[in-house]
């Protein structure tokens, strides 16, 4: 039950700390668009470059952070399995890939957030793992 609940706080971790940088930060120091809806993926689709660099580079830094928070914390609740910080982990890869294919991007956003995101997951990884204690 544990590993369960560890995944779920982690998974809403990584969530919330990508919607933090994303659309807090990001979003208000580098404001999109007159008009801009960003729950529709036709309008970023069709607007992508109209959003200002510094917001994309801060959806980079979102799901980086979103998956190392994510993890750790994942890892943090057990302290005895490091299932739940990979669960969170896939979950966390899946999503951003399925931005990265579903959304046209400058080849430097692309490349950017998939290799942080899974540089993110090797940190994740490494943190959570360090919680585990051995009985």
């Amino acid at each position: 039950m544990r590993n369960v609940l560890a995944t779920i706080i982690g998974f809403i971790v990584a969530s919330l700390t990508v919607y933090i940088f994303e659309t807090l930060i990001g979003q208000n120091l580098f404001p999109l668009p007159e008009g801009a809806n960003t729950m529709d993926m036709e309008w970023i689709k069709n607007n992508m470059d109209q959003i200002p660099t510094g917001a994309k580079v801060f959806v980079v830094i979102a799901h980086f952070m979103g998956i190392v928070a994510g993890m750790f914390i994942a890892g943090f609740i057990p302290k005895t399995s490091m299932i739940p910080a990979y669960i969170v982990g896939v979950l966390m890869l899946a999503a951003t890939f399925f931005n990265i294919f579903m959304l046209p991007k400058e080849l430097w956003f692309t490349l950017s957030d998939g290799a942080l995101v899974i540089i993110g997951f090797l940190v994740g990884k490494s943190w959570a793992s360090k919680q585990l204690t051995t009985n």
